[in-house]
């Protein structure tokens, strides 16, 4: 096995869960996230500009539809899911892109180190 396939697999189990009550019928609705990557941002940068300083809410759905999966790892939302993610109240797309970038640093936090 190469060394980018170990950190491949190791980054695949790294994945924590988030749920969202308001989308769960008697329980919250379980959504599995693994890090957000540099090509997930340069992904998302290349749709909305200077997307790291400028979150827009268009970017944060996209964010969502990109990286929310259920616990065997397939996608919970296709870009057919943008309209009605895009119908939700704006605090909790915001409070679930937030808790997506929970464990990213800023660029300024990380150039102090």
């Amino acid at each position: 096995m190469s060394l980018g396939s170990k950190i491949a697999e190791k980054r695949n189990k790294q994945r924590r869960e988030i749920e969202v009550p308001e989308w769960g019928d008697d329980a919250p609705l379980s959504i599995h996230v693994s890090a957000i990557t540099a090509g997930d941002i340069d992904k998302l940068q290349r749709k909305h500009k200077d997307f790291l300083n400028n979150m827009t809410i268009a970017g944060m759905v996209d964010l969502i539809i990109a990286k929310a999966e259920d616990a065997d790892g397939q996608r919970l939302f296709t870009l057919e899911d943008k309209f009605t993610l895009m119908a939700e109240p704006v605090n909790l797309i915001a409070e679930l892109a937030g808790k997506m970038f929970a464990d990213v640093e800023s660029i300024e936090e990380q150039e102090k180190n």
